[in-house]
């Protein structure tokens, strides 16, 4: 009997012992489980009006660029510039060899004073015979042909004088003059060569402002047509190929008609002041065009991760389980994306730390305030 007494009091504390060991056990491992829980700071979206700029790559061209070339085939007698120099409008450039030029223009005057002077002769001869025919001493035909002689006569007149005016125009020619004010460009033939008519002797650029000319999608370009309607400046700058800021500021003076139907754009044009010469014609750079952008949903780009192409951010339950959600950003600002869908005001995202969690996972969230400041 007292041996079976001992056998069940040794059961009962083993019982409690075996209690007591799960219930310190658990008691651990929920207290083991609370110090491991990250504490992870979360923000909210917020709703602000923004600035974005778009970028486009632009060619630079001079309000004014022009092939000079030879009208006459000639010898290059001389050249009066040089490569890059500045030249104003009037000022000559090159002479070619004249003297063909210049015979031609004394025979078209030799030519008219003779017509001239044989002109006169037959105008006395006109009189003489119209005496004649009075008197009945000769004909009427007589003086048909005599008046018809005349007629002959102040054709080759007028020929002769077309004949000087176009020999005065090809020795003009062989005076190569600068068109408008600019800057030249190669001169590919030199003093003694042999030009033919056509022949390029340079190029001719007015830089004193020049067109930046870019192309913009369909979107842009009635997004930029509505703002305009609005009051929105037109204006735009320049980024240099360097990475520098163009320290003047361009307007946009106009676009195509046409959208190119290969690349669904619409192409641009905006002028910039050039006054210290700094764009050439041929250059490159980028277009910045300011947008604004109304009540846009704002979230901090190191929020976000991407799988496949497609962005997420990691949104916290009602149990403050990290819960996986796919956004769709419309606009990436610097630090920012502008996002169109996915998000609301009320969500909480994990600000950072986003390495440090999965889906799934239980945080204890530490609310702070985000501003597109930050």
């Amino acid at each position: 009997m007292k041996r079976s007494i001992c056998n069940a009091n040794a059961l009962q504390f083993l019982l409690f012992s075996c209690t007591i060991t799960l219930i310190i056990s658990c008691f651990s491992k929920s207290k083991k489980e609370a110090d491991n829980t990250e504490k992870l700071q979360v923000i909210n979206p917020v709703i602000s009006d923004t600035v974005y700029t778009n970028e486009y790559v632009a060619e630079i061209q001079s309000v004014q660029n022009v092939e000079i070339r030879a009208r006459v085939k000639g010898f290059i007698e001389k050249i009066y510039v040089d490569e890059g120099k500045s030249v104003q409008a009037g000022q000559v450039l090159f002479t070619l060899s004249s003297k063909e030029f210049k015979e031609d223009l004394l025979q078209a005057n030799a030519q008219l004073k003779s017509a001239l002077a044989e002109l006169k002769s037959v105008e006395v001869g006109k009189k003489n015979t119209s005496l004649l025919v009075e008197k009945n001493i000769v004909s009427k035909s007589e003086l048909e042909t005599a008046e018809a002689r005349k007629e002959a006569l102040e054709a080759k007149i007028e020929e002769s004088k077309s004949a000087i005016s176009v020999a005065e125009l090809n020795l003009s020619f062989t005076q190569i003059r600068a068109p408008f004010s600019g800057v030249l460009n190669r001169i590919p033939n030199k003093t003694g060569s042999l030009v033919e008519e056509g022949t390029l002797l340079t190029t001719i650029s007015d830089n004193r402002e020049v067109f930046a000319y870019f192309n913009v999608s369909e979107k842009d370009y009635l997004d930029y047509i509505t703002s305009s309607e609005k009051g929105k400046s037109k204006e735009v700058s320049l980024l240099l190929s360097n990475g520098n800021l163009y320290s003047h500021k361009g307007i946009i003076e106009t676009t195509e008609s046409e959208f190119n139907r290969s690349t669904g754009n619409l192409a641009f044009r905006a002028k910039f002041p050039n006054p210290d010469q700094i764009l050439k014609h041929g250059s490159s750079g980028k277009v910045l065009v300011k947008n604004e952008l109304k009540s846009a949903l704002l979230i901090p780009q190191k929020s976000t991760f991407e799988i496949q192409e497609n962005t997420y951010v990691y949104v916290l339950g009602n149990d403050n389980t990290v819960q996986m959600r796919k956004i769709i950003p419309s606009i990436r600002l610097p630090h920012l994306y502008v996002v169109s869908s996915g998000l609301s005001l009320n969500d909480q995202i994990i600000y950072e730390g986003i390495q440090r969690v999965k889906e799934g996972d239980k945080i204890i969230p530490q609310k702070v305030p985000f501003t597109t400041n930050q």
